[in-house]
């Protein structure tokens, strides 16, 4: 601000943790008992910081769990670049209000890369099912030897990968004699999942995304 009077601050925090937003605009959101952003989980801001962002602070936004997580995985596969979540916060601002931002130059700040292994693989997991890259499909098939075989090429056909497969004979309310079957394939997104269930269709087999 000092070097352009124009530029607008805007602060980032996440809404399990508020504590900026309710001091310094007077609200009162709730704290939560934990959150992926870590190094900004602060319930009460001191008294000092409080007063510099009233002051050089123009906007305050408050962001969640999941656009944060979003953040963290597209600056990964994007900018091959690795956030924690309090890191990610500026860039999960900008894909929750995309409008406030709409036609200006944004900067952002990347504050920070210290993020638990466990944490990430689970958050890219997550990211995955959300971009529709992996996903649950159940199929409900008759229950006799080879149908497996037979369904697992068609997928390998349409060019999707088996992540895991479960069966359900006994938790069904298909008829006797049938079998439902779980699946989680890799792919390459929503569209690709579609080419896979009518592929499965057109070859009499009855499938529907479940998650």
């Amino acid at each position: 601000k000092a070097l352009s009077p124009r530029i607008r601050v805007t602060g980032v925090q996440v809404a399990r943790f508020a504590g900026m937003v309710n001091a310094v605009q007077g609200t009162q959101h709730p704290m939560g008992a934990s959150t992926i952003a870590e190094g900004i989980a602060v319930a009460t801001p001191g008294r000092l910081c409080a007063e510099v962002v009233r002051q050089r602070v123009d906007d305050l936004l408050l962001v969640d769990e999941g656009d944060i997580e979003q953040a963290i995985v597209l600056l990964l596969e994007i900018e091959k670049t690795l956030a924690e979540g309090a890191g990610a916060a500026g860039l999960a601002a900008l894909l929750r209000y995309p409008e406030r931002f709409r036609g200006q130059k944004v900067g952002l700040v990347l504050s920070g890369g210290n993020i638990d292994p466990q944490l990430l693989a689970q958050i890219i997991g997550r990211g995955l099912v959300r971009s529709g890259r992996l996903v649950r499909v159940a199929v409900s098939a008759r229950d006799v030897p080879g149908t497996l075989a037979r369904i697992t090429a068609i997928v390998a056909e349409a060019g999707a990968n088996i992540d895991e497969v479960h069966h359900q004979r006994a938790f069904t309310l298909l008829a006797a004699q049938s079998v439902e079957i779980e699946m989680v394939l890799q792919t390459r997104g929503p569209q690709h999942v579609e080419e896979v269930l009518q592929a499965l269709a057109a070859q009499g087999i009855e499938a529907r995304r479940i998650s």
